[in-house]
């Protein structure tokens, strides 16, 4: 008898925890909701939506018809898609490692106690990243402006020439200009962040075998600061992926620089809403979608390898 109460006494424990933990879920639930409605919303409703859109065709002279994967077939056999596809990768081979290294520089600078009044400096850093890409196009579009910003007249003056920042050939530079110029203090205050939660003893440790300052940042702390170092490489290939305002604000300026398929989100826009073929912008967003989606899969299980995650 005595067993048996025993035993009875477990399983009302084991219930009544049972029942605690379910009760403690419920607050984490609450919190993750409106985020949750919000992804549901804005992300995987128009994200059905395209994919079910993409599925038909529709004509003014016989309706909207079922039409497959004919969609996609036009898509992956497009030049202008590939085009823009192949031109991004290029910005974020180009962009993704110099705004990284010059936000790890500066984050380093700061972190060392080198520079008088950081938190002044980080704030100006920052500061761009809080002003709107169309606003930070626009006024680099006035300051790059042949014959009429300060930039073109400053590479007359040093014997450059009229240097047309927004031809074809400097078009491409001067996004990556305007890019890294946008994003440097975000990249800057992740890492900053990262390289503040090194413990102390690791560096005063260093610094007693006598170890330079640039061989601590480099050997030690660079290191120990790796998965936020990677992260940001893949948070910045997938936002390039996406590079739509700068040029497509800049292709207002000299719309002979920027093609109809300049970037793969520019190729969406203009194939949906220029042309009015919504049914053919929507497969090409599900294809950028499903590239996009490779590239971040590719991410988590390069930061899972490095033990990031479980």
């Amino acid at each position: 008898m005595a067993v048996q109460a025993v035993q009875a006494r477990r399983r009302r424990a084991r219930a009544g925890g049972g029942r605690n933990s379910r009760v403690r879920q419920w607050p984490g639930a609450i919190f993750i909701a409106p985020h949750m409605l919000m992804l549901g919303l804005f992300m995987l409703v128009p994200t059905v939506f395209a994919i079910y859109t993409s599925l038909y065709t529709s004509k003014l002279v016989g309706g909207t018809t079922f039409s497959g994967l004919a969609n996609y077939a036009i898509v992956l056999q497009s030049g202008a898609f590939w085009d823009g596809v192949g031109r991004v990768l290029l910005f974020a081979v180009i962009q993704v490692p110099v705004t990284i290294a010059i936000a790890f520089f500066f984050a380093a600078i700061f972190d060392a106690g080198i520079v008088r009044g950081s938190r002044f400096f980080r704030t100006v850093f920052f500061v761009p990243f809080a002003v709107p890409g169309v606003v930070a196009s626009v006024m680099w579009s006035f300051l790059l402006l042949p014959g009429f910003g300060p930039y073109a007249e400053i590479g007359q003056a040093l014997g450059l020439g009229k240097i047309n920042f927004f031809s074809s050939q400097l078009i491409l530079p001067t996004i990556i200009l305007i890019v890294i110029w946008e994003f440097t203090g975000y990249n800057m205050t992740i890492l900053f962040t990262s390289l503040k939660s090194i413990p102390r003893e690791v560096t005063e440790a260093a610094i007693v075998e006598g170890a330079s300052l640039w061989r601590i940042i480099l050997t030690i702390k660079l290191p120990m600061v790796m998965p936020s170092v990677v992260m940001l490489v893949f948070l910045n290939t997938v936002g390039a992926l996406q590079l739509f305002t700068e040029p497509s604000i800049l292709g207002a300026f000299q719309p002979q620089a920027i093609s109809f398929g300049f970037t793969p989100s520019l190729f969406v826009y203009n194939t949906a809403v220029g042309s009015g073929e919504y049914n053919l912008g929507a497969a090409a967003a599900v294809v950028l979608a499903l590239i996009i989606g490779a590239i971040s899969v590719g991410g988590f299980a390069v930061r899972r390898r490095n033990g990031e995650f479980r």
